[in-house]
């Protein structure tokens, strides 16, 4: 018995059963889970009904995840799930699925940012780093720091996420459907969805 999306199997609303009066069909077929796990990338090709061909991520472990404030999207590594509204067992096992909660790496929207502003960002104290290797206090002409001071007028950033670009990792929500596109593409939490998102991971933690 192969997997089927049909309705003749379920009962009436009155409860009583339905007869069965035709066989199954081929467009009411469906097909096991991907549950796309963390790890070095894997994705299998999918014939589909019309010709089409999907893409069946079985692991993944970066992404496309973009910065929504900022206007700015890197590809960068996927650390972690934490936290799954359908069900806590697709965080115990690492399976990567639309609207799940993962941590993902901070460096490359870090050195984005500091290229693009020229401040510093969730840089920790008493930790020093070498000048040929600080954007921040590379030396830039005059007409040149005239790009960035406007940038920098008026430029604030939230404290919950700085604090975790401090950590190196932020929270994402994922976007795509990795079982279905092959790719694990999302966006940065901020503001009340991160507040949101905070709470409910700590709640978890507590219990």
């Amino acid at each position: 018995m192969g997997i089927s999306r049909d309705h003749l199997h379920k009962r009436r609303k009155t409860g009583g059963k339905r007869s069965q009066y035709r066989k199954k069909r081929k467009f009411e077929l469906g097909r096991p889970a991907a549950n796309t796990k963390i790890g070095p990338k894997r994705v299998h090709d999918v014939r589909v009904r019309g010709g089409a061909i999907k893409k069946r991520a079985l692991r993944l472990d970066q992404g496309n995840f973009s910065w929504p404030s900022e206007a700015v999207s890197k590809k960068t590594r996927i650390i972690d799930t934490v936290y799954n509204a359908s069900s806590n067992e697709l965080v115990r096992t690492k399976t990567l699925v639309k609207g799940g909660i993962v941590m993902i790496d901070s460096a490359p929207f870090k050195q984005w940012y500091e290229a693009h502003y020229l401040l510093p960002m969730g840089r920790r104290k008493n930790v020093e780093i070498a000048p040929e290797n600080d954007t921040v206090a590379k030396h830039r002409s005059h007409s040149a720091m005239k790009k960035y001071e406007v940038r920098q007028k008026d430029k604030t950033i939230d404290a919950a996420l700085e604090e975790q670009f401090t950590q190196g990792r932020i929270l994402a929500a994922i976007a795509s459907r990795p079982g279905q596109v092959g790719r694990c593409d999302g966006y940065i939490l901020e503001g009340k969805e991160l507040e949101f998102y905070s709470k409910k991971i700590k709640a978890k933690k507590a219990k």
